[in-house]
C-alpha cells in the first residue's frame, strides 16, 4: 500500500517509519489516523494510506480474529490473490506484490514501468489499463523468470524507457519496439 503512487526510496522509508512508531499492527489499526499519516507523509498521499491501511487491518482482523495472514500461505494462488483483493483498496498490482515479495510466488506485478514498457514494445494495445495488463500478460510470462522479468523492465522503464523523455537510441530491445522504431533514428540518444 505504501509504494502506490510514490518511489520505491519513499516507501521504503515511510515503511520504516512505519515500523519504528508502530512495531505491532494492533497499535497501527489503533493509532488515530491523524498520527499515522504523520508518520507516513514521506510515501506521499498519507491521509488516503492511513485510512486505507487502517481499513484493511481491521478488515483482516473481523475475518481472522487478528491481524495475521498467515493462513494464506496454505492456499493457492488465485485463492490469495482473490482474498488479497476483496480488501478494500486492494488491487491486482497489490496483491502481486505480496505474491512475489512477501510470499515468494511466481506473480507478474505490472506496475506504472512494466506497463509503459509492454505497451511501448506491442505487448499490449494501447489504452490498456493496468488491471487488463496484468490479466493478458500473467499467463504468457513463463512463472520461472516472472520475478526477474519484473524487476528488469522497472529498471529499463526508470532508466531508459522513461515516462517522459525515452532514451531509445541507447535502447538495446529498439529494434523489437514498436514505439522506439518510430521515435528514433538509428544511434540517436534521447533524454
Amino acid at each position: 500500500m505504501l509504494s502506490q503512487h510514490t518511489s520505491d526510496r519513499n516507501s521504503e522509508r515511510a515503511f520504516a517509519d512505519l515500523k519504528a512508531a508502530f512495531p505491532a499492527w494492533e497499535q497501527v489499526l489503533g493509532a488515530p489516523a491523524q498520527a499515522l499519516a504523520d508518520v507516513i507523509r514521506s510515501g506521499g498521499i498519507a491521509d488516503q494510506k492511513a485510512r486505507r491501511i487502517q481499513r484493511i487491518l481491521g478488515e483482516i482482523r473481523e475475518r481472522e480474529g487478528r491481524i495475521d495472514l498467515g493462513r494464506l500461505r496454505d492456499l493457492d494462488d488465485a485463492a490469495v490473490e482473490e482474498y488479497l483483493t476483496s480488501l478494500p483498496g486492494v488491487g491486482p498490482k497489490t496483491a502481486a506484490c505480496v505474491l512475489v515479495f512477501a510470499m515468494g510466488r511466481a506473480a507478474f506485478p505490472v506496475d506504472t514501468h512494466v506497463h509503459r514498457v509492454a505497451v511501448r514494445l506491442g505487448w499490449l494495445p494501447p489504452g490498456t489499463t493496468a488491471a487488463a495488463a496484468y490479466q493478458m500478460l500473467t499467463p504468457v510470462v513463463p512463472p520461472g523468470i516472472r520475478y526477474d522479468l519484473h524487476l528488469a523492465l522497472i529498471t529499463h522503464g526508470r532508466e531508459v524507457c522513461k515516462s517522459q523523455r525515452p532514451r531509445c537510441g541507447a535502447c538495446v530491445l529498439r529494434d523489437r519496439c514498436v514505439t522506439g522504431s518510430e521515435r528514433s533514428p538509428a544511434g540517436a540518444v534521447h533524454g
